[in-house]
């Protein structure tokens, strides 16, 4: 393997994991406040749009970090708005 096919492969897994360690903090705390919703939004666009054009020149490596990158962002925001929906209905029983 040649040094720019490893750099592309270390740079596709740092990438791919990034959200990882904010996805465990949400789990474990049970708190989105201090989170951008926006953020990842952006993010899972930026790796739409991103993927489309990984496929389209055809490099392997980029379309398995933004297929990863896609659904660990899919993933938080939905770890998000549960957490999000789970406040609001607490906050709504508590003003009862």
């Amino acid at each position: 393997m040649t040094l720019d096919q490893t750099l592309g492969w270390i740079a596709t897994i740092l990438f791919s994991v990034m959200i990882i360690p904010q996805m465990i903090r949400t789990l474990k705390s049970r708190d989105t406040k201090g989170v951008s919703l926006l953020l990842f939004i952006i993010f899972l666009l930026a790796n739409t749009i991103a993927l489309i054009y990984a496929i389209l020149i055809g490099e392997q490596p980029l379309i398995i970090k933004y297929v990863i990158a896609i659904e660990t962002t899919l993933a938080y925001i939905a770890i998000f708005l549960y957490f999000k929906m789970k406040e609001k209905r607490r906050s709504k029983q508590h003003r009862k």
